[in-house]
């Protein structure tokens, strides 16, 4: 005897989603994946310094290619800037980003606004040491 898996029905969000998925031309639907592979994959933890060293993490900056996708700056920015809480950012990052793919702003002026955000959490960090 052979079972046949049930299908489970897609939750509103999903439909939604595959909604806004399907009226995408490719060049979006492959930014919107590669941010949902950004958000799925985001590294959680939070980096501590150590207790006996006082002073606060420096950036350790990689440079900005010619050309750079949001998501690829995004990643960028957050390896250069690991000591910051990217949870505590993630709002604003998600604005740029939906800024980005959903209403046509271009990459590179967004990548600007994403390097000020990153350097203005960075600020606050150094303040709060």
């Amino acid at each position: 005897m052979q079972f046949i898996p049930t299908q489970k029905r897609p939750s509103p969000e999903q439909r939604r989603l595959l909604e806004l998925f399907d009226s995408l031309d490719e060049q979006n639907r492959l930014s919107l994946l590669a941010f949902a592979e950004f958000l799925a994959n985001r590294d959680h933890e939070v980096v501590i310094s150590d207790p006996k060293d006082d002073k606060p993490l420096e950036p350790k900056l990689i440079p900005r290619p010619a050309t750079e996708s949001v998501v690829k700056a995004i990643k960028r920015l957050s390896a250069s800037y690991f000591m910051l809480e990217r949870d505590k950012m993630l709002d604003e990052t998600s604005s740029l980003m939906t800024a980005h793919v959903m209403h046509g702003r271009d990459a590179v002026s967004v990548i600007n606004d994403l390097e000020r955000l990153f350097e203005r959490h960075y600020q606050r960090y150094l303040d709060m040491d």
